[in-house]
């Protein structure tokens, strides 16, 4: 093993990029990596894997690194693909971010790093590690507006000790402008949006491919049937857009009383094939005060003690205050004081101490 060998992976984005840079100003032995995860469209209008490889060779060239092309699409597709579709298929709206961190970025890209003799492996990630007493802990990003510690959650131990954040201490305003001031060819291109390897594509149409269509009613919180969905597997808690439904107007309501706010899918009746959906953005079903999570996995290796914590059932919300009780098997519930919007099954409840990022699980049930 290299001492100074780190293996960085290049997306092709500028996080990445300048993740490099830095590595080797800072006198590391930098090798890219460029992971090539998806291939089952490969000359799709969305999958850009092409483009982005050529983006991170032009990045190499630039800094003066070398780059490899790996292809994982096999442990892709049956360590994250596979379970994504389950998840879906049973109803419940998956990350598949999270467990494609846990899998493949920090399992077999850590795996193919370390027989090349690196001593760690780095990525653009948007987060920090710290060692406090002989343990690994993982802090959020300093640039709070792109902190990603919510999909790094599921990091073990040994994972964090040999894993690099180098522009989690940096706000992405300093990233672009280091990228432009060292001449990266990729300094202005934007950030990616869609799932993890799979690219930004029309969602429905895609999951259309490999997921079954079962149509059926869409019901009001009164029983009333409103419309149609295309099959519960489309639908995720809280989605407004895409509905295909109007206002319903109550009998002899009056005008502007709010039967034309907007609607939100609130529940799944699986067993019945019956999506609900709501008027408003703060319906009661949409508020949950508890959760349930399972499938824990915490960073410290043990369960933190019950008390209160900060969490986040999303991605993008602010951590909100909640009560843990940690339960057996992998387990744990959530209290919240105040109600949060659209807790969604298949989703990751994440929690903090802080700074630090405790863990989390999988969000089971939430209770309304």
């Amino acid at each position: 093993m290299n001492s100074k060998r780190v293996v960085v992976g290049l997306s092709g984005g500028v996080d990445s990029a300048v993740s490099a840079w830095l590595l080797k100003r800072q006198g590391w032995d930098v090798v890219g990596i460029f992971m090539k995860n998806w291939e089952d469209d490969d000359d799709d209008e969305y999958c850009s894997s092409r483009q982005d490889f050529l983006d991170a060779a032009a990045v190499a060239d630039v800094i003066g690194i070398d780059i490899e092309h790996v292809n994982f699409a096999a442990e892709y597709k049956d360590r994250v693909f596979a379970e994504f579709l389950r998840e879906y298929q049973a109803g419940r709206t998956p990350n598949p971010d999270v467990l494609c961190n846990a899998e493949i970025k920090f399992k077999a890209f850590l795996d193919h790093a370390m027989r090349l003799g690196a001593a760690k492996i780095a990525t653009g990630h948007y987060a920090r590690v710290r060692e406090n007493a002989g343990r690994f802990e993982l802090l959020k990003g300093l640039d709070d507006t792109k902190d990603q510690s919510y999909f790094l959650h599921r990091l073990t131990q040994a994972q964090l000790s040999r894993s690099l954040f180098p522009v989690g201490e940096l706000r992405k305003t300093e990233v672009r402008r280091i990228a432009e001031e060292i001449g990266l060819p990729n300094a202005k291109k934007k950030d990616s949006t869609g799932i993890c390897f799979i690219g930004e594509r029309p969602f429905r149409d895609f999951l259309n491919r490999y997921i079954s269509r079962e149509p059926g009613p869409i019901k009001d919180e009164r029983g009333r049937v409103i419309g149609q969905h295309q099959g519960l597997s489309f639908y995720t808690l809280g989605q407004r857009q895409g509905l295909g439904i109007g206002g319903v107007k109550a009998k002899g309501a009056q005008r502007g009383g709010g039967e034309h706010e907007p609607w939100f899918v609130a529940r799944k009746d699986i067993e019945r094939n019956t999506l609900y959906a709501v008027q408003g953005h703060d319906h009661p079903w949409l508020q949950s005060l508890a959760l349930e999570a399972d499938d824990a996995s915490w960073i410290a290796g043990a369960a933190p003690a019950s008390g209160e914590y900060g969490s986040k059932t999303r991605y993008r919300q602010a951590d909100a205050p909640c009560v843990l009780a940690s339960g057996a098997n992998g387990a744990f519930h959530l209290d919240f004081p105040q109600p949060q919007w659209a807790v969604t099954p298949g989703q990751s409840a994440v929690l903090y101490d802080g700074e630090v990022c405790l863990g989390g699980g999988v969000i089971a049930s939430a209770a309304a």
